[in-house]
């Protein structure tokens, strides 16, 4: 497919996880990515890297210009970069509230602010935010982290009114519980990392965790041009968690 032939799409937190597994289905499809990351070494040789600290606006303000004096243009924008928290609201103090809510929240603002003069030149201009199951849902543990998320949401969605003017469709995905590199690195922060993974799963109706292919794939189908009529929407890639109630635990079946 070539649906996303002669445009440029930039991805930040692109280096790793759902942002690496998305930069390259849309280089696949036809797009020019540009990786905007604190560590852009050793990407794939169809992906192009550029240093970028989305917590400050210098660095966000240099990239973009960068991008768009390397490509010409900026047509897709995937906030993807974000950090996590734990613990419940008395958990974290107010520097790592600040933090949190300041690359998770305002660095979407920052990115999508230094991005716009070309996305209003684009035929095909699209913000895609990275959000999650945790925005709709409570979970135990993630006052910080779900805070943050659920801003997100609400930024997707007063976005994508604010921007229907300027023809910019902004859309938003909301993982479950992923396999990705940072989850990898909480497990291994329990007691029992193996009996965390299963209770991760279990939580999740189909009774595994999403991949990263399978977020990469709901970003990009929100990115694409031939979904040019779809714009605040919030599409969960969860395994069921945020709509279904299972009266027990799912057996898989062979197919």
């Amino acid at each position: 497919m070539s649906d996303f032939g002669g445009l440029v799409a930039v991805v930040t937190g692109g280096a790793s996880g759902i942002g690496l597994a998305t930069a390259g289905l849309l280089a696949s499809r036809g797009a020019s990515v540009a990786v905007l990351d604190l560590k852009p070494e050793g990407l794939p040789e169809e992906l192009t890297g550029f240093r970028a600290d989305v917590s400050s606006n210098d660095e966000v303000v240099a990239a973009i210009g960068a991008v768009a004096e390397r490509f010409g243009r900026i047509d897709i924008v995937v906030n993807n970069a974000g950090i996590g928290a734990q613990g419940d609201v008395a958990a974290n103090e107010d520097d790592e509230w600040h933090r949190v809510l300041d690359i998770n929240v305002v660095g979407m603002a920052r990115v999508s602010r230094a991005a716009l003069p070309h996305l209003r030149k684009s035929p095909a201009a699209a913000i895609i935010n990275t959000c999650s199951i945790a925005a709709w849902a409570g979970l135990s543990s993630r006052a910080l982290y779900s805070a943050s998320k659920g801003a997100v949401l609400s930024l997707t969605l007063a976005m994508a009114t604010d921007h229907l003017p300027d023809h910019i469709r902004v859309n938003c995905v909301c993982p479950g519980t992923a396999d990705t590199p940072w989850v990898g690195r909480l497990l291994d922060t329990a007691p029992d990392p193996e009996a965390e993974r299963a209770a991760l799963a279990a939580r999740q109706p189909m009774g595994r965790l999403v991949s990263a292919d399978e977020v990469a794939n709901a970003i990009v189908y929100l990115a694409s041009p031939l979904s040019a009529s779809t714009t605040g929407t919030a599409l969960a890639v969860d395994g069921g968690m945020y709509g279904l109630r299972p009266r027990g635990p799912v057996k898989n079946q062979p197919l």
